[in-house]
């Protein structure tokens, strides 16, 4: 009976992977792919505004503009490509593909898991940190 519990703790552990998320990484991440439409201070004013049909948002604002509290999910699916924003002619990411990787679990405001890669992980984090009031 031990044994078996032991297995299927393992097996549990194994399947819900842990959130280790890593700002730095993810400041990396969104000045490669992400500050050219949002800009290098992640207001919205990057190089390619211009010529966007929509205009990208004030990322530092996120928390502000949501009574309070930091939009995860709503962010994840953005990055993520499964709630696309179609800016230009091309869904938002274009560079989607590239933040694939290890599949790591956010708990949500709910309190829910919401599964992404560590690469978004990591550009959520950074995102994070970047709110301001």
């Amino acid at each position: 009976m031990r044994h078996a519990f032991s297995i299927l703790l393992l097996a549990a552990c194994a399947t819900q992977p842990v959130a280790a998320q890593d700002a730095r990484q993810g400041e990396e991440l969104y000045l490669r792919y992400c500050a050219t439409c949002h800009g290098l201070d992640a207001t919205g004013y990057g190089p390619m505004r211009p010529v966007l049909t929509v205009q990208p948002i004030d990322l530092t604002r996120l928390t502000a503009e949501n009574k309070g509290e930091f939009p995860l999910v709503r962010v994840i699916k953005r990055i993520d490509g499964r709630d696309p924003l179609v800016s230009h002619g091309s869904p938002m990411p274009i560079y989607g593909e590239l933040f694939e990787g290890q599949d790591i679990s956010l708990k949500t405001e709910a309190g829910q898991p919401i599964m992404t890669s560590q690469p978004v992980a990591d550009l959520v984090a950074y995102i994070t940190s970047l709110q301001v009031e």
